[in-house]
């Protein structure tokens, strides 16, 4: 079977996600979903006795978190998504510095293809997926392990799935905030004045160095400068 096509970059624009690392994408975030959702149902009394099926939902649950691995293991017959594995796992001084910068979207700061925060968070992602799949083994199938592991599988599992949440949330209101980055995720294509001001080493990488008064940052208008009113000599201000 012949495999899709990536979306050809218009002039401008920059291919940066291809379609096997979209498809992975939403693949772990439908299979995350659902693993939350179950989870919701299984712990919280009101949702539990609202949707009942508890066996049912258990074993959705169950399935929905061993299938996990899945579709990043399916995208490593991808050569563009092993490329950006390598690139999430090499943290370079640039990220450090991203890290404590306060003018990290300017377009100062060489960044790869990917910022330390996403590199933390794919480093986050992939760590909780392998704990959650092995503490939910251990608690699924009890009565092949000792109590003391038993219990500490369950209080590991119970405590990362929240900090799990409050990650997905943190992603999804960066995300929100970011269009540009959200029609990469979608569409595989950027603009490539967006790349230079986000990704620059990236960028630089793919289109080449660019003068500073040829970059273009319409993409990111910045928010306009309050006018300041005069003021008088003294310091007070001027009157009306």
């Amino acid at each position: 079977m012949r495999r899709p096509a990536d979306p050809t970059p218009g002039p401008g624009e920059l291919l940066r996600i291809t379609w096997a690392e979209r498809w992975v994408h939403r693949g772990v975030a439908a299979l995350m979903g659902i693993c939350l959702v179950t989870a919701a149902v299984l712990y919280i009394g009101p949702l539990s006795v609202l949707v009942g099926e508890r066996a049912l939902v258990e074993q959705i649950h169950v399935y929905a978190g061993i299938g996990l691995p899945v579709p990043v293991l399916i995208g490593l017959f991808s050569k563009a998504f092993r490329a950006d594995i390598v690139r999430l796992n090499r943290f370079l001084p640039v990220d450090r510095q991203w890290l404590r910068a306060s003018d990290r979207r300017s377009g100062r700061l060489p960044v790869g293809k990917f910022n330390a925060g996403q590199k933390i968070n794919s480093a986050f992602v992939a760590g909780s997926i392998l704990v959650m799949l092995g503490t939910g083994l251990v608690m699924r199938y009890a009565n092949a392990w000792p109590v003391k592991y038993r219990t500490g599988a369950t209080f590991v599992h119970d405590w990362l799935a929240y900090a799990v949440v409050a990650m997905l949330a943190g992603h999804l209101y960066f995300a929100t905030r970011d269009p540009l980055a959200r029609r990469g995720m979608r569409t595989g294509i950027v603009p490539g004045n967006w790349a230079r001001r986000e990704h620059r080493g990236w960028a630089e990488e793919v289109l080449g160095p660019i003068s500073p008064d040829e970059r273009d940052t319409s993409a990111f208008p910045r928010r306009p400068v309050p006018r300041q009113r005069p003021t008088a000599p003294g310091g007070s201000d001027s009157a009306a």
